[in-house]
């Protein structure tokens, strides 16, 4: 029996010492899982720029080019926004509108899961300018200094979103009459790139 004492000691020991390792280990992993929690969401923050970093350069480059800002805003979700996105990047016309604006997008209205993605102030921006809970894309052709000059509005409460129909189109032309110096043919590009999409 003595013989087996050090060891029944040692036993004992070592469940003691495995039970407050366990412990120990279990405190360090939770603290590593909230660590990475956190991290997380402030990696997210960080990959996601502010309405006002988005377009503080861009308002300074229209100044500089003498352009206006074509503001729109999206959501990953909206397959319109996606037509808009086609439509403005589209070769029949792209050059056409780069000359005369910039282009800045920002995402409100994103699905849960994606919220993440939204650009903080873009939405406040939105509601300023009176486009909140109106559809998307909703954009704004603004002015080098940031102020409205026309809207996605087309009859109050009707938004063009991306032109398609020959009502919204023959808008969305009209405000860029206003607002660009671009040539009947230029336009008449435009017009047609933008009506595909009632297609």
């Amino acid at each position: 029996m003595a013989q087996n004492e050090p060891l029944i000691f040692f036993s004992v020991k070592q469940k003691h010492f495995f039970i407050f390792r366990k412990k120990r280990m279990t405190i360090k992993f939770l603290t590593s899982i909230l660590l990475i929690v956190c991290c997380s969401a402030i990696q997210a923050q960080k990959l996601t720029p502010s309405a006002d970093d988005i377009l503080k350069p861009v308002y300074v480059k229209a100044a500089k080019e003498n352009k206006k800002v074509l503001l729109i805003f999206h959501a990953s979700w909206c397959g319109w926004c996606k037509k808009m996105d086609a439509s403005l990047a589209d070769s029949s016309v792209k050059n056409e509108i780069n000359k005369s604006y910039e282009i800045a997008q920002l995402t409100v209205y994103e699905s849960k899961d994606k919220t993440a993605r939204e650009n903080p102030g873009a939405l406040q921006l939105l509601t300023k300018f009176g486009g909140a809970d109106k559809g998307l894309p909703y954009w704004f052709v603004l002015d080098a200094g940031g102020n409205k000059l026309a809207d996605s509005e087309y009859k109050p409460g009707n938004n063009t979103g991306c032109p398609a129909s020959e009502e919204e189109v023959n808008y969305f032309i009209g405000v860029l009459q206003k607002t660009a110096k671009l040539s009947s043919e230029e336009l008449e590009k435009i017009r047609k790139r933008f009506r595909k999409n009632e297609l």
